[in-house]
This record gives structure tokens, sequence and C-alpha cells, in this order.
């Protein structure tokens, strides 16, 4: 009797673990199975996320897009450039008429917080492409300074400024240096470059000194520099910190206006104005 209840025991212990293995364990969650893969992003997620995509054309087909609307932006700007540099009457007129200047200064500084503080704009197909054109326009527009400098020297600047953005975009995406994790070190020389700036604009009315305004255009040509190679390796997604694929029109906005500022400051540098 005594071992009859011992076969039975252990054929209901030996069947309940059969019937166990036949059951499949529970997949873990997204939570779970991402839980510990990457650091943590920054607090706005709807600009910046965490690189745990699989499929790696998703990022090849978001680079595609912000450089091909790179691109045309680039072109659109030089037009505007080349036409108030090298047409002498549209030159002579918009010198004359500073007006053009404030107004198209006052849209670019609406549609830049527009684009970079409110997110349904930004993603929001068309809008957020009609409202990058229209920047890109009045960005243009703004460039008119260029008119007040010697035809050479702005090509000379520009020149200067393509070779500098193709370098800063190979080294982002060959080097293994990680940008995205030095935001505080960029966060410091900007607030510096901030303040440098403001306390210039008091001292420089009253009396010019030729030095230190070349000394401050070329720490912000660095500054904006680290500042190219920072938003391109958001692009890339196998750093620290990654740019969310929604964000194109975002991701544009700041690649543009860091080579922008790069050649502005550079058109400081080098740049001899008119007689």
């Amino acid at each position: 009797y005594n071992i009859s209840q011992l076969s039975l025991a252990n054929k209901s212990t030996s069947g309940s673990t059969s019937g166990q293995a036949l059951v499949s364990p529970t997949p873990p969650s997204y939570e779970e199975a991402t839980a510990g893969t990457s650091a943590p992003c920054y607090n706005d997620v709807e600009m910046l996320t965490e690189f745990t995509w699989d499929d790696r054309n998703i990022r090849r087909v978001f680079i595609r897009k912000v450089y091909a609307i790179l691109m045309i932006q680039l072109l659109v700007t030089l037009a505007i450039v080349a036409l108030f540099t090298f047409c002498d009457p549209v030159k002579d007129y918009i010198q004359s008429n500073p007006g053009w200047y404030w107004a198209s200064y006052a849209v670019f500084f609406v549609t830049y917080l527009t684009l970079s503080c409110c997110s349904a704009p930004r993603r929001q197909f068309p809008w957020n492409l009609i409202l990058l054109a229209i920047f890109t326009q009045c960005n243009g527009m703004f460039l008119v300074l260029n008119s007040f400098y010697n035809t050479k020297s702005v090509v000379m600047c520009l020149g200067i400024t393509v070779a500098v953005c193709l370098v800063v975009t190979i080294f982002s995406f060959q080097t293994k240096i990680d940008v995205t994790s030095y935001q505080g070190v960029l966060f410091i020389f900007c607030m510096v470059m901030v303040i440098s700036g403001l306390v210039l604009a008091l001292v420089l009315p009253f009396q010019y000194v030729p030095w230190l305004d070349a000394t401050y255009a070329a720490l912000g040509a660095i500054l904006f520099t680290m500042f190219l190679a920072f938003d391109t390796q958001l692009l890339m997604g196998n750093k620290r910190y990654a740019m969310s694929p929604e964000e194109y029109v975002f991701a544009t906005l700041n690649i543009y206006l860091d080579i922008i500022y790069i050649f502005s400051f550079f058109l400081q540098i080098f740049g001899t104005k008119q007689e």
C-alpha cells in the first residue's frame, strides 16, 4: 500500500512537471526587456529618446530626410544672400530701407519660437514644412547684413564655412567620442558667451575695440562648431542621447542655425566692410 502511494505521488509530480514544461514562459514586457540597456535621456522625451530601435532603416531614413531638407534650406539661403550681395540695385534698396531687416527679424524670431517650443506645429504636416520655409526665407532676409561686407570676403567666409562644416560632420560620424554627453560644458560655454555679449553690447558703442570684437567672434565660431558636432551626433542614434525620428524638422532647424551662426561669426572675423 505504501509503495502504491509513493508511485501515485511520483506520477502526479511528474505529470505536473511535464504540464508545466508544456506551458511556454510569459515573454517579458518592453520595459523589462529594455531596462538598463541605455543611459537615461533628457527630461524632454518629445524631442530626445533612448536609442533602442532594432531596425536601423528608420534611423537611416531619418538622417536622409534631415539632410535633404537642410540642403534645400541652404540653397535657398545661398540664393537670397547672392541676390543681396551681387545685385547692386537690391543691395542699395535694402541698405537704404532698414525696415525690411527688422521685419524679417521679427518674423524669424516668431517662427523660431513656434518651431522650438510648440511640438504640435513642429510635427504636423504640412504646417511644419510651411513654418520652416517661412523661417528659412526670413533668415535669408536677416542675412542682408552681408550686403555691407565686401563681396570677396563674403565668398571667402562662405568657403571656410563649407570646409569647417564638412570636416565637423565627417568627424561626428566617424569618431568614437560621444559629444552628446558634454551638454553641461556646452551650456556653461553658452552662458559665458551670452554674458560676454551683453557686456560687449554696453561697452563697444562707446569705444570700439577691434581685437575684443574679433575674440568674441572666434569664441562664438568655436561654440557653434561644437554645437554642430553635438546636433549631428543626435541624429546618429548610437550615442548616449538621440533625436526622435519624429523630430526631423527640429533636427534640421538646429543644424541649419549652427551653420548660419558659424558663417556669421567667420564673416565677423574675416569680413571687410565696404567703404
